[in-house]
C-alpha cells in the first residue's frame, strides 16, 4: 500500500528535526539540522527560518537543489523506523508577511526579536519527490503540484 501526502504529513509530525542538505561552493554536500515544526501539516513545502549570513543561504543562492531527510523513532517489534528523503528546490524569502504567516511559538528562542529580527530569512523547500521507508514498506511519491 503506497502512502499519500496526508500519510507522510502524519508521520512527519512525530519527527523533531530534519537534515537539510545543500551543495556547497566547492562541490561538497553540506547538511545541517533544522527544526521540523510539528504543528504544521506538510503539504509538499517545508518552511525553515535562518539568518542571511549562514553558509546555507549562500549555498542555496548558488544552487537551490536541496534534500531533506527525516528519521522517525524505532519501529515496533524490531522493524526499522520511518525514514523519508525529500528532493526539492529551496527558495529564499525575505517578505515579512510570509514571516508572520509561518512564525510559530518557540522560534523566539533563536530570534527574540521575532519576525523583526534583522537578517532573518525564510526558506521554503518545495518538494518534488519523496522516497520513504516505513518498516518493511518502501515507496516514492511525486510531490510536484501538491502544494
Amino acid at each position: 500500500m503506497s502512502m499519500s501526502l496526508e500519510d507522510l504529513s502524519r508521520k512527519m509530525k512525530e519527527i523533531d528535526f530534519a537534515m537539510l542538505a545543500t551543495h556547497t561552493g566547492g562541490g561538497a554536500i553540506g547538511s545541517r539540522p533544522m527544526s521540523n515544526n510539528r504543528e504544521v501539516d506538510y503539504d509538499g513545502s517545508a518552511w525553515f527560518f535562518t539568518e542571511e549570513t549562514t553558509l546555507m543561504v549562500s549555498d542555496i543562492k548558488a544552487d537551490p537543489a536541496v534534500n531533506l531527510s527525516y528519521q522517525g523513532k524505532s519501529g515496533l517489534l524490531g522493524q526499522r523506523p520511518f525514514f523519508l528523503a525529500v528532493e526539492g528546490t529551496a527558495m529564499l524569502i525575505r517578505d515579512k508577511d510570509q514571516f508572520e504567516a509561518h512564525w510559530t511559538k518557540g522560534l523566539e528562542r533563536w530570534w527574540p526579536q521575532g519576525t523583526q529580527t534583522p537578517g532573518l530569512v525564510l526558506i521554503q523547500v518545495i518538494g518534488e519527490r519523496a522516497h520513504y521507508w516505513d518498516g518493511e514498506e518502501e515507496g516514492e511519491l511525486l510531490l510536484e503540484g501538491a502544494h
